[in-house]
């Protein structure tokens, strides 16, 4: 069950960087409980100031790692005070902290919504630090929603103002944060690049507390990698320096993280129960509470896969209680998955035993002290206890939108159900399991097209400096030039110069001509946005699309129809019809993208949005079957019958490529548009549900009912008819 470790390591950092800069730090280096005793000592003796504001800041931002609702309501009463106040820098810092610990819950739409109110505030005051740190936010935020390029996005917006204010701390911290989104994104080189830089930063500026950090990173990348030497190396690092520095917390990170080399890739399981235990007892002494929830479900992880099922069950319930105290849904999804596959796991691998889980010498000394389990007794009962936890796991899933968490449930609960004897919804569940993994494998390629088109904004920049500095010098060096001709030279020169005036002009005139020709070719390959960014950069960026909608057709009979067809009179027939689409499509600005043999693809909603991209490509559908159906009567067998289909939704579009490169769309909804021309009819315009509530008002539509579609399970569908409901 590696799910639930790998989701500890990517939370990990965004908690520790998020909100950095805010809150005030104490004089003396307490961290968690310690500091938390220290400020509340001291929070009786203020008066109503901006200095209470900043204490109550210092509060609010210590408890997000420990306990994140004591960190609000500590946060809630800043922001009341900052606003009686009229203190606009303690409001917009207060609204930064508070969306620190909406992030810690995992709920990032409020991270969000407080994190732009902080963003606004300082920017009408004009604190340039305080906008940059949370604008670094935002991209861990987005990192975090698994958006790499509004990541990136913000992120590189956040290096140039640390960089613009000479602030070293923030640019070393957003440099390593850059550095986690190619890690998310599996670019390892890139990763390590920025890591390393980012390390190069904090030993000039001497902070460890930044080396620590990096060089846990740094092992994160060296372990995905499968090298757990160089990952240990690191680890090793992170936690030397965390304890020259007394940094509890990092010692807890860095012990724990070891503890998942050991679990994970050297399957060491008596040494990865003893780094987790040696961490669970330090995220104890901190009061980390969320630190303590990921380290008992970690441990519980470690017992299932030694099949000790009782100890696993354990120390996972006692996780899931402490999530629940956190409020981090996050975990506790991971966590019901992972009991609910245990309980799973004592049916399927173990006789059934009547349990009550007695504490025993495994058990660490210390405040946690897990609770006694009851397993209950035979095979219905434990299959019962793995339905229940597992479809809380997915209700969970689902609110939060994490697709691991949905796969793990839907196969367990398609084994569940069969092991029950109710088929029917095992194959629901096996279904969904399929339709989900599907959709992850189309999530992930997405991604990795996106890296591919993505180029480097930073270095991009840097590059467009250093070539405008080269250009000025270039222009400087030849105006000098110029000028001593001139000096040299005289009436001479200039005569000379004269005399290849009328040669010059007429070149010119020739490069415009080519130029204005290769223009024109570029725009018959590319929508004119991408030909001009083209142009302008020498590449192009890959780019997500919100709301489009994806046309698709076919020619049914193309097979036979070549059969009886001559070669010649074949391709002077598909000429003809896609010209003929290409015209329509062309009237309602519509992108054609490419064809496949006597497939045709395009999509309106792109690179330029339109608000009318459902009913445009309708509209284009009814004119192009018509066609089709007019030329069908005329020609009969010399042409072909059309099948079209139409999906509304997101994609990602770019260029692939460097030879006979072309503009390209990818994502789920391009391969749903395929299943609704394959599902549809000769003649006919086969639309999903998603289109058909954006166009439902403007065109007549006949429900099909739900159909089954190749990897998509049973889809809504709905046939156009040729008659408009009425005019736009």
């Amino acid at each position: 069950m590696k799910h639930f470790l790998k989701f500890f390591l990517l939370l990990l950092l965004p908690l520790i960087v998020a909100g950095s800069g805010f809150a005030q730090k104490p004089a003396a280096p307490l961290q968690g409980n310690a500091r938390i005793d220290s400020l509340l000592q001291e929070l009786p003796k203020q008066k109503e100031d901006t200095n209470k504001v900043n204490l109550l800041t210092a509060l609010s931002y210590t408890y997000y790692t420990i306990n994140p609702d004591e960190g609000l309501k500590y946060g809630q009463q800043a922001l009341d005070l900052a606003t009686k106040l009229d203190w606009k820098k303690g409001i917009a810092m207060e609204n930064g902290v508070i969306g620190t610990n909406y992030f810690a819950k995992s709920d990032y739409t409020k991270t969000l919504e407080y994190d732009f109110k902080a963003l606004k505030l300082f920017e009408e005051i004009g604190y340039k630090k305080g906008m940059a740190i949370v604008t670094g936010n935002l991209g861990n935020v987005y990192q975090s929603q698994s958006d790499y390029p509004k990541a990136f996005e913000y992120l590189f917006k956040a290096l140039k103002m640390h960089e613009e204010i000479g602030d070293k701390n923030g640019i070393a911290r957003v440099t390593g944060n850059i550095g986690n989104v190619y890690y998310s994104q599996s670019d390892y080189p890139k990763a390590l690049e920025y890591d390393f830089e980012a390390l190069k930063m904090d030993e000039e500026i001497g902070n460890k507390n930044g080396i620590a950090l990096v060089m846990g990173n740094i092992g994160f990348v060296y372990q995905d990698q499968n090298d757990y030497p160089k990952a240990l190396e690191y680890y090793f690092k992170q936690l030397k320096m965390a304890e020259e520095i007394g940094d509890k917390n990092g010692i807890a990170s860095a012990t724990v993280c070891v503890g998942t080399v050991y679990y994970n890739g050297l399957k060491d399981y008596a040494k990865a129960l003893e780094y987790f235990l040696k961490s669970l007892k330090m995220e104890e002494e901190t009061g980390n509470k969320n630190g303590v929830a990921i380290v008992t479900g970690n441990i519980g992880n470690v017992y299932e896969t030694q099949k000790n099922y009782t100890m696993a069950i354990t120390y996972l319930q006692n996780g899931l209680k402490m999530h629940g105290k956190t409020g981090d849904k996050r975990g506790a999804a991971y966590i019901l998955m992972n009991i609910g596959n245990t309980y799973l796991s004592l049916v399927t691998d173990t006789p059934s035993k009547a349990g009550v889980i007695r504490q025993s010498g495994e058990i660490p000394e210390g405040k946690f002290q897990p609770a006694a389990v009851e397993i209950p007794v035979g095979k219905a009962a434990r299959l019962r206890n793995a339905i229940d936890y597992l479809l809380r796991g997915l209700e969970i899933g689902k609110e939060i939108n994490a697709p691991s968490v949905l796969q793990a449930c839907y196969e367990g609960l398609a084994q569940a159900y069969r092991l029950t004897g109710n088929y029917k919804k095992a194959l629901e569940s096996a279904d969904n399991y399929r339709a989900i993994k599907d959709s992850v494998f189309s999530a992930e390629n997405d991604k990795k097209i996106m890296k591919m088109g993505m180029k480097n904004e930073y270095e991009r920049q840097r590059l467009a400096d250093s070539l405008k500095t080269d250009a000025k010098e270039k222009i400087t060096h030849i105006q000098l030039q110029r000028q001593q001709s001139y000096t040299y030279m005289g009436i001479a020169g200039i005569l000379l110069l004269a005399s290849f005036s009328f040669f010059i002009v007429k070149e010119r005139g020739k490069s415009e001509t080519e130029r204005k020709k290769s223009d024109t070719l570029l725009l018959n390959i590319l929508p004119g946005e991408v030909a001009n960014e083209l142009k302008l950069n020498g590449s192009t960026k890959a780019r997500h699309f919100d709301n489009v909608t994806v046309l698709f057709t076919d020619f049914v009979n193309f097979t036979s129809a070549g059969e009886r067809m001559t070669p010649q009179g074949l391709i002077d027939e598909l000429h003809t019809c896609f010209k003929a689409f290409d015209e329509i499509t062309g009237k309602y600005n519509i992108e054609k993208i490419k064809t496949i043999g006597d497939a045709y693809l395009a999509v309106c909603g792109l690179p330029l949005a339109d608000p009318k991209h459902a009913e445009n490509v309708v509209r284009a559908a009814i004119e192009i079957n018509a066609f089709m159906q007019d030329r069908l009567t005329k020609l009969g067998n010399n042409t072909f019958q059309i099948r079209i289909g139409i999906h509304s939704g997101s994609v990602v579009a770019g260029i692939v490529g460097v030879k006979k490169f072309a503009y390209d769309i990818w994502g789920d909804t391009v391969n749903t548009a395929a299943r609704m021309e394959q599902n549809s009819e000769s003649g006919k315009i086969n639309i999903s549900q998603t289109t058909y509530e954006l166009v439902k008002d403007k065109f007549t539509c006949a429900y099909r009912g739900e159909i089954e579609a190749k990897n998509k399970g049973e889809l809504k569908m709905y046939f156009v008819s040729p008659t408009r409901a009425f005019s736009a």
